[in-house]
């Protein structure tokens, strides 16, 4: 198959990834139906009725391009987060705005540090704008922030990914920990801290605004792709110094945001109870993963996400089997990436209809595969 012939050499030298294999593809590839969606990270409990009730209400006005300077979810949020709105960006999700900060930052060749096995959109947007990846490996399971600083500082990079709670782990730091890294790093030094599941964590998990605020080298990632239930609607912001903030207008697609998208993520913002209400079956759902994998032999680690990476005891290998073997029922789920890490298998949060389908197939799964 021909390809045009003056793509940049950047481009030209770059591998056709995708960063993640959908649902929908394994459905086409292998002409399977998923009957239980446990594998992305999703809700599956779902956004609140308001917000369906807001989506409706719009979309007379979808002929309309969307405010192009986010006003109205900037000022929304700023009142929620009790910061300015100059405080925040608005993009099309995380990764969206990842894209937008590595471009800001990165010229072609420099380092950018982040965990081997951490969320791989992130690495492919440094690859994409040529970056080079220096890479720490996880310590017990969760990120290593001495190790991380130490090869920031090593490196002279001007860019570090942390995630907090971690994904694909779901394990997670303290707030005090987290501020001191911040404060730690070279102010040369970029922190993007993605913070897509700071709404499930434990408490104390998450630095309050005011310990971060004033710092201009930490830029926090957050979505409504998670707790709110909106992973569809793309939607999320970057919380930093007014002037980190205000650097996203340089480069951002300023009408990429859609007016559904946005009268839904205000109308979840404002509808707090139904928050605390999905956060609470999050937490109820992640120990019914726990349970249906301690039942079959396999230990869960920890959590503080909408998903609990459990460990299969055995290496990739194995933990690829499982997965394989669930999708053949209908379950998606997925695994990370990398050694060590991959020896265990990820599965989302989600109603008991979907729990009950995984509690179904693992062991049958298992015995399959241990013949």
């Amino acid at each position: 198959m021909s390809a045009f012939s003056r793509f940049t050499p950047l481009a030209s030298a770059l591998p056709s990834t995708v960063p993640f294999v959908g649902p929908e593809a394994i459905e086409r590839q292998r002409g399977i139906a998923v009957s239980a969606r446990i594998g992305a990270n999703e809700n599956g409990f779902g956004p609140a009725a308001s917000v369906f009730a807001a989506m409706r209400e719009e979309a007379g006005n979808i002929w309309k391009y969307n405010d192009p300077e986010n006003f109205a979810l900037r000022e929304a949020l700023a009142a929620h987060l009790g910061i300015s709105s100059a405080n925040i960006a608005i993009g099309s999700g995380i990764d969206e705005l990842l894209g937008q900060i590595v471009r800001l930052v990165i010229a072609p060749g420099a380092p950018v540090v982040t965990s081997l096995g951490a969320y791989p959109t992130f690495n492919f947007h440094v690859a994409g704008f040529g970056g080079r990846l220096v890479t720490v490996p996880y310590a017990n399971d969760r990120e290593d922030l001495d190790g991380l600083l130490d090869t920031v500082k090593r490196e002279n990079a001007p860019l570090v990914y942390f995630a907090n709670p971690d994904n694909p782990m779901g394990s997670w730091w303290d707030a005090d920990s987290i501020v001191a890294f911040a404060r730690a790093l070279p102010e040369t030094t970029l922190m993007v801290l993605d913070e897509a599941y700071s709404e499930t964590g434990p408490a104390g998990s998450l630095p309050s605004i005011s310990s971060l605020i004033e710092l201009p080298n930490v830029v926090r990632t957050r979505t409504f792709s998670k707790a709110y239930g909106l992973a569809g609607s793309r939607t999320g912001y970057a919380i930093s110094t007014t002037g980190t903030a205000q650097a996203f207008d340089k480069i951002r697609n300023h009408f990429g945001m859609n007016r559904l998208a946005t009268s839904a993520a205000l109308a979840a913002l404002k509808d707090q109870t139904y928050l605390v209400e999905v956060v609470g079956k999050i937490h109820a759902a992640r120990k019914r993963i726990g349970g249906i994998a301690r039942a079959n032999g396999l230990e869960p680690l920890p959590s503080a996400t909408n998903f609990v990476a459990i460990d299969a005891g055995r290496d990739g290998a194995y933990a690829k089997a499982i997965v394989d073997g669930l999708m053949e029922h209908g379950v998606f789920i997925r695994m990370p990436g990398v050694a060590p890490l991959n020896r265990c298998i990820r599965v989302s949060v989600g109603p008991e209809s979907d729990m009950a389908l995984f509690e179904e197939a693992l062991p049958q799964v298992l015995k399959q595969i241990s013949r």
